[in-house]
């Protein structure tokens, strides 16, 4: 391909060797970076933030983290508005919680079909264009962090495009039809931040396991052009997120026996910060959003009944948004998901302070 300015599409040209069409080039991580600049305040709150997050991973604090947010982030009003209530509750919970907002722009799809982020889709009901998605996603993220103070989670959907975002982000996760991919592990293994490895979607999990040695180890590998080489990442952990089986029925892997299957798993590799957040919907809950607060409930009830698993349970993943259950593109309710239902402000910001109180 021809050099072109960064963004242009000016040169549309199709490989003579594969069935697609390179429509532009866009512009690589540094130079979006440097046109959309973190203040010096805003990395030092970053850097704040992301120190008091490891040292629950490390065991230095017995604070639990909650990962919570909308399951997609549609739209940035309602995404900041959310933030900004969440910002106001983590004053009042400070001493037991960490709340890490969920700005997920990235958006998995099973077969291809429907919404696939904002990345893809700054307005969900608008043609796609992929400049302005990453703009808006890395815009979306910076204005979260300066209106609250709280820096947050993206999933790592597409391993290439995470240094779009690689100075905003505390957390990421990689999911269950992610876990098994090798440019994700090894991605990962790159990363000082905690990147939370979930079950693949049928369950086995050694998958995940085997996903934690790769993270936590050191490799050298091709990463956007070029050769790198990765320390290795010790906050890599766990996340249990349930699983499907053949038939299509889910099942749960928050229980009691669950959590201290994985426990023995832990301790028969030298993995480095044992750690696991569960998350309380996808196939734990059946995507039944308000199960939700029973589970978090269960596995709290567990923590106090075995010290080990209070020692493993970092704390939970919940999709959460301003308005309970979830609607169709097009129908407008403002801060209604618009992927997968979450349980609405008023039910979260009261699961949040009874988290807390049995901490």
């Amino acid at each position: 391909m021809p050099n072109t300015p960064a963004g242009s599409n000016a040169m549309r040209k199709k490989d003579e060797y594969m069935n697609m069409e390179f429509i532009r080039k866009l512009p690589i991580p540094k130079e979006l970076k440097a046109q959309f600049s973190l203040s010096e305040k805003l990395v030092n709150v970053k850097a704040k933030r992301d120190a008091e997050i490891k040292k629950v991973f490390t065991g230095e604090s017995d604070k639990k983290l909650l990962i919570i947010g909308p399951c997609s982030a549609d739209r940035e009003d309602a995404v900041l508005d959310y933030v900004s209530r969440l910002a106001k509750v983590q004053e009042k919970v400070q001493d037991k919680l960490l709340l890490i907002p969920r700005i997920y722009t990235n958006k998995p799809r099973t077969t291809g079909e429907g919404y696939k982020g904002m990345v893809h889709q700054p307005d969900p009901e608008k043609k796609e264009d992929m400049l302005q998605g990453l703009i808006a996603i890395r815009e979306l993220h910076t204005r979260a962090i300066e209106q609250t103070g709280l820096t947050c989670a993206d999933e790592m959907l597409y391993p290439e495009n995470h240094r779009y975002l690689s100075d905003l982000l505390s957390y990421v996760a990689i999911g269950a039809r992610s876990v098994e991919n090798q440019q994700h592990r090894l991605t990962a293994s790159g990363l000082d931040i905690p990147v939370g490895m979930k079950n693949p979607t049928g369950g086995d999990l050694s998958v995940m396991m085997n996903s934690l040695t790769a993270a936590q180890a050191s490799h050298v590998f091709l990463y956007r052009g070029w050769e790198v080489k990765s320390a290795g990442n010790p906050l890599a952990h766990a996340i249990l997120r349930g699983a499907v089986d053949p038939l299509g029925r889910t099942i749960p892997n928050y229980h009691y026996e669950d959590l201290i299957a994985l426990y023995e798993l832990y301790q028969k590799k030298n993995y480095q910060n044992p750690a696991v957040i569960v998350d309380a919907n996808h196939a734990n809950s059946g995507k039944k959003y308000l199960e939700q607060i029973r589970i978090c409930n269960e596995v709290l009830h567990s923590c106090r009944h075995s010290k080990e698993i209070a020692s493993l349970v970092k704390g939970f993943m919940i999709e959460s948004y301003i308005e309970d259950g979830a609607q169709k593109i097009g129908e407008g309710v403002y801060g209604r998901s618009i992927t997968d239902p979450c349980l609405g402000w008023e039910k979260s910001e009261r699961l949040i302070y009874d988290i807390a109180d049995q901490l």
